[in-house]
């Protein structure tokens, strides 16, 4: 190939990077800018908080359900069809929430977004790893594709406050519509069809009780409140979700090819992997939720106020991330995993004094804080989720890695949403910053929990067990503690 046809064919890949990044940009933003629309939504749709917590969580529950299914269908069927299937769902179901009626369409609604959003996160990889064969150059392309993550996450309170504020909360919605049919069309033109080798096989059964534990334990959680602990409907969807959670790990164990390999678990990295997603993300999405209707409902600031009042936190989020992947690249994930668990736990900490009038540099320090220690978690989740995998496990291991993330959103949204609605007392904006105490500590105990593993998951034992579970998954091969994430990275 001469150097004007290697030109262009690394343009070509370029661009196809900017594709997928383009819809990974989407995604992650809507993941966070509808916090900033919550009291608006809640005003012109008189929704209770539970409505609220809804309309976070039926794109966040849904999104983690199918992400691993999505992934699987794409590298049996053909990546650019299924990408392209989402990126028309995506926008279909954006464009329906902005034009949504009442708070049931808009829950609804916001759940179709998810199923094309869940084809769109995991595809896009599997085609970047497809077009770029040469380790450094696909080294490369991940690392743009792990800062837009941290991009569109961080900017989506400040985005989500211009909208609002300048053209009201469907505005949000609609915005990805555009920008989904550009992607499509770029897609369509430029991304060549691709498939795995070997797909996986499909699991609907473990599909069904994924979708059945995360459904009715996420509603039992939300509606509670409303509904009494106690009523038959709570009780009902509680031990639908506890049945399931026995059943899944259950039925896994009996499938040649599971959607989740319980023997991944063996693997303290991976486990602890799971958990601190789970817990980072949590804390996450309570932290979003409690501060959208404190600076909104509370402080009577204007969505775009509200949007700028979180500015420490999306910048830290920016410069920290992309500091982690590198300390975690020269000396592994220990030192950003204690170093996220201490500043989030911090950050829980002083909001835990939050009044009416807290002080403006308190929760600037707070967001600050907050912006360090979620900048400094993503990068080490993915590294030991695959620490130690054989090579061909690698992409289930953080795929699995990347449904606890939005398990972990969900439940954060859930469980510190209604901990705090529960314990509002008289009128909401004057009850609201007493009630948010208990979300803070929830908060401040999940830090210290990603503090507890950073320090367990990272000794030497630890990466004893994950060289065993590689050795277990690939008789043929031991594992190499890291080996997978170095050729990842």
């Amino acid at each position: 190939m001469n150097e004007e046809s290697a030109g262009r064919a690394r343009r070509r890949r370029l661009l196809i990077l900017a594709i997928c990044c383009l819809s990974l940009f989407i995604v992650g933003l809507d993941n966070t800018v509808v916090n900033t629309a919550l009291p608006s939504i809640q005003h012109d749709l008189n929704a209770p908080a539970s409505g609220l917590q809804w309309v976070i969580d039926a794109y966040t529950l849904v999104l983690a359900a199918l992400l691993m299914l999505s992934g699987s269908v794409a590298d049996r069927i053909g990546r650019r069809r299924v990408f392209l299937t989402g990126l028309l769902v995506f926008a279909l179901g954006s464009l329906l929430c902005s034009l949504a009626p009442g708070l049931g369409w808009l829950v609804g609604f916001r759940a179709l977004q998810a199923v094309g959003g869940s084809m769109l996160n995991p595809v896009a990889m599997s085609i970047i790893t497809n077009t770029f064969t040469d380790r450094r150059e696909r080294a490369q392309a991940i690392g743009v594709w792990g800062g837009v993550v941290g991009i569109s996450m961080a900017l989506g309170p400040l985005v989500g406050g211009f909208l609002v504020d300048s053209y009201g909360w469907p505005s949000i919605f609609l915005i990805n519509v555009p920008v989904g049919l550009a992607a499509f069309a770029l897609t369509l033109r430029y991304v060549p069809e691709s498939r795995a080798p070997r797909a996986r096989r499909l699991d609907p059964v473990g599909q069904v009780l994924m979708l059945v534990l995360l459904g009715c334990g996420t509603a039992a959680i939300i509606e509670g409140p409303s509904h009494g602990w106690t009523s038959p409907l709570i009780l009902g969807l509680a031990t639908v979700a506890v049945l399931a959670l026995v059943a899944l790990p259950l039925w896994e164990r009996r499938v040649a090819e599971p959607l989740i390999d319980p023997r991944f678990f063996r693997s303290v990295p991976f486990a602890g992997a799971t958990v601190t997603a789970v817990c980072a993300f949590a804390a996450l999405g309570g932290f979003l939720f409690l501060n959208a209707l404190y600076l909104q409902d509370v402080r009577g600031y204007s969505p775009v106020e509200a949007g700028l009042w979180t500015l420490p936190m999306a910048l830290a989020m920016l410069v920290f991330a992309p500091l982690s992947g590198r300390i975690v690249g020269r000396q592994g994930p220990r030192l950003p995993l204690v170093g996220a668990g201490v500043a989030l736990a911090a950050s829980g900490l002083l909001l835990t004094r939050l009044t009416a009038g807290t002080p403006g540099w308190l929760l600037l320090a707070a967001y600050l804080l907050f912006g360090i220690g979620f900048g400094l978690v993503n990068a080490p989740i993915t590294n030991s989720a695959v620490s130690g995998m054989p090579l061909a496990q690698a992409g289930v291991a953080a795929a699995v890695a990347s449904t606890s993330r939005q398990v972990g959103q969900s439940l954060g949204v859930a469980v510190i949403g209604t901990a705090v609605t529960a314990a509002v007392v008289g009128p909401f904006a004057a009850g609201f910053p007493a009630a948010s105490h208990v979300g803070w500590w929830i908060v401040t105990g999940l830090g210290l929990t990603v503090l507890a593993l950073g320090l367990v998951t990272t000794t030497p034992w630890a990466a004893r067990t994950a060289a065993r579970t590689a050795e277990l998954l690939d008789p043929a091969r031991p594992g190499v503690p890291g080996e997978p994430a170095e050729r990842l990275r």
